[in-house]
């Protein structure tokens, strides 16, 4: 997906010309036909200013990175360009937007000169300070971040966080790529651990481990979110391994696709279809699907529900039974005995039948981390904590 031209001056450049100029008023030019009361009935619908004076529902998008970087951007962009067709609403976006101040002038000239008055900040960096200030800064604003970093009684009445289980995903690929190893060996390349990204790394350990108890998954963290350098030298180390499965949790996955692709090995994606990378080696892939995220949201705030007046939740959370994500079709590798059980586990994530976090389950060091008769499923507050690997992961993280 390619990004549209760019003007020669950033939204983060202009901005500070604002700011030179005194140029900012009252927030009371912003929206407030809603309540900021978060006791307010859930159900309410009472117009929009933007239903009420004709105007657009403006919604600001930033992405850390590209576009069209066959991962994590190129997902929240694809959402985005879903909604651009919906009647009343209008999205600008900035591309390439670090996690420092930069974010915080991004989202105030979206407020400031573009009028937005929902924004989806989608980097997990972009939280803390920068969304927090901004919220208090413009309580009429709506800041969905993308992420489970929101706390209540904590955080801004006007914050929000939303996020997918995309760990179900991985587990469901784990399940292929088990089938399809030969040594037994994957390999995960990961950006930050964090536990949400942990999360998958554990979750497709255990898919793999329920075709083959005896399979290992090397990691190797490379501490950014985006680093082709880094990304290339981890699929390449593992490959001289013997590693012959690999997948990733990074911004940007087609450089560990393409790069598994040229040594022969197997691979699995992460965000979005990398299949056009990898056409011999692709298994299938853990995907995003933001677009009815993105839908509903609008939806809900055109109806005049908002996270103040307690319409929107402040946890806004789904897996593969919600459509918030979904597996990449599977490649000429997979074969129908692998697909049978990979989709067979797929319906038990989607009826809950399956519970991947049951105990007793223990980490790469031989402590139980969930006890035996006890089960976390997902939403469980416990998953939002993890900071361990499960057993036959081999490497470390730190917090």
């Amino acid at each position: 997906m390619p990004s549209p031209p760019r003007f020669p001056l950033s939204r983060r450049h202009m901005i500070r010309g604002l700011l030179a100029a005194g140029a900012f008023g009252a927030t009371s030019q912003f929206w407030t036909a809603c309540s900021s009361d978060s006791t307010a009935d859930p159900e309410a619908t009472e117009p929009t200013a933007a239903a009420a004076t004709d105007e657009p529902l403006v919604i600001g998008i930033l992405y850390v990175g590209p576009k069209d970087d066959y991962g994590w951007n190129q997902a929240h962009a694809e959402g985005a360009a879903g909604i651009m067709s919906l009647p009343g609403i209008k999205v600008v976006e900035e591309a390439n937007v670090p996690e420092t101040a930069a974010a915080a002038e991004t989202m105030r000239s979206m407020i400031v000169q573009d009028g937005a008055t929902v924004l989806f900040p989608t980097s997990f960096g972009y939280f803390d300070p920068h969304i927090l200030a901004l919220a208090e800064e413009f309580p009429e604003v709506q800041f969905l971040h993308c992420g489970t970093l929101f706390e209540e009684g904590k955080h801004p009445n006007n914050v929000g966080s939303y996020f997918g289980f995309i760990d179900e995903a991985y587990y469901v690929a784990g399940i292929a790529a088990a089938h399809a190893s030969k040594t037994g060996q994957t390999g995960f390349v990961m950006a930050k651990p964090i536990p949400r990204i942990v999360r998958t790394l554990n979750s497709w350990m255990l898919g793999a481990q329920s075709v083959n108890p005896e399979a290992t998954t090397q990691l190797i963290v490379t501490g950014e979110w985006s680093d082709p350098v880094k990304e290339a030298e981890a699929v390449n180390s593992m490959a001289d391994q013997g590693i012959d499965v690999i997948t990733c949790n990074v911004d940007n996955a087609k450089v560990v696709m393409e790069t598994a692709e040229k040594r022969g090995i197997f691979c699995s994606g992460n965000g979005v279809n990398q299949a056009a990378v990898a056409p011999k080696g692709y298994l299938t892939g853990a995907e995003w699907d933001w677009t009815g995220v993105y839908t509903s949201y609008a939806t809900m705030i055109q109806a005049g529900k908002t996270l103040m007046n307690g319409g929107i939740p402040h946890l806004f959370l789904g897996g593969l039974s919600d459509n918030f994500v979904k597996l990449s079709p599977y490649g000429a590798p997979v074969s129908e005995a692998a697909k049978a059980e990979a989709e067979q586990a797929k319906a038990g994530l989607i009826d809950g039948s399956l519970v991947v976090y049951t105990g007793e389950m223990k980490d790469n060091t031989g402590a139980t981390v969930i006890p035996a008769g006890t089960e976390y499923k997902p939403g469980n507050p416990e998953l939002e904590k993890m900071d361990w690997l499960v057993e036959g992961v081999i490497g470390e993280i730190t917090g």
